[in-house]
């Protein structure tokens, strides 16, 4: 049975005068979900994320959140979601737990002290609570941003670009730590990122958007073994093999040779058929294997 729906997005429309930033946009988010929200520069991504967080109003569509209407349940709604949209801003000679305490008040909310620990702890700063913000990496500060969406416990966290200029290091903290929160604190992720191997590493679910418009959603693992794959055969002989490949109806599947493997783009369904071709041409086949990058779909999607 599918898990209930957090996010529900039908026919969401947003203009600006002539301008079609989001045209038709449909999607579903399921708790529990990490789910990958792709596009191109220009896709809408951002204007579709404001319009989550009701920083805009849509033109037309509707948006339900936890099964209710955006529109009408605003505060309702945003007092269970938390968010970082862009580059989080702090004060750099307030310590970590003064700037959660102040921009929680700002937000109009009295956080009591463990609130903020525990927030803190989840995102590994608890023993840099004292201390300032200015003597912060890059990446801590992307972290202290996501200990601030925290601050209040929220059921729903959107993530918008949080790798942005991070060092690989950086990267790798940020992706265990939204593996963490929905693991052990039962959140569901919203998560817009151009960084796609980290998105194929974490996410569950995903859409890709161009121009405004869902091109295609669904389960990670499903979309990346549909289609076209990257296919490598263990073979005895590269050289023969590739002579056989080429003297076939495969030789537009070819892709090149290395000391011990064949390598061939091909669905899934002509896999079997390359490997009885081979095998009845006496090619010794020791394994097969077929990858399909996230990145190597997105381009293919986007660019068709």
């Amino acid at each position: 049975m599918d898990k209930a729906p957090i996010i529900e997005i039908k026919s969401l429309c947003k203009m600006f005068g002539q301008f079609r930033a989001v045209g038709n946009l449909d999607l579903t988010v399921h708790k529990g979900d990490i789910y990958g929200f792709l596009g191109p520069n220009g896709a809408g991504k951002s204007t579709t994320i404001r319009m989550l967080l009701s920083l805009i109003s849509p033109t037309s569509g509707e948006i339900s959140v936890f099964g209710k209407s955006l529109a009408t349940n605003r505060n309702e709604i945003l007092r269970r979601i938390g968010a970082i949209v862009e580059k989080p801003d702090f004060y750099l000679y307030l310590t970590a737990e003064q700037n959660l305490r102040f921009l929680g008040k700002l937000s109009g909310l009295d956080i009591q002290t463990k609130l903020i620990h525990q927030a803190l702890d989840q995102v590994g700063l608890l023993d840099r609570a004292n201390s300032k913000v200015k003597t912060f990496s890059y990446g801590m500060k992307q972290r202290l941003g996501i200990a601030q969406a925290l601050i209040h416990d929220p059921e729903l966290i959107i993530l918008d670009e949080p790798t942005n200029g991070l060092d690989p290091v950086g990267v790798k903290e940020i992706r265990e730590l939204i593996l963490r929160l929905k693991s052990d604190h039962n959140k569901t992720i919203f998560l817009s990122s151009h960084i796609l191997p980290e998105v194929e590493l974490i996410a569950n679910r995903m859409v890709i958007i161009n121009k405004g418009s869902a091109i295609i959603e669904g389960s990670v693992h499903d979309l990346l073994n549909s289609g076209m794959l990257t296919v490598s055969f263990s073979v005895d002989d590269t050289q023969r093999s590739q002579q056989l490949i080429h003297e076939s109806q495969l030789a537009q599947s070819f892709l090149g040779i290395t000391e011990h493997h064949l390598l061939m783009k091909l669905s899934k369904e002509r896999i079997a058929d390359c490997t009885s071709y081979l095998v009845e041409h006496d090619i010794a086949i020791d394994g097969i294997s077929s990858t399909r990058s996230l990145e190597e779909y997105f381009l293919s999607i986007t660019r068709s």
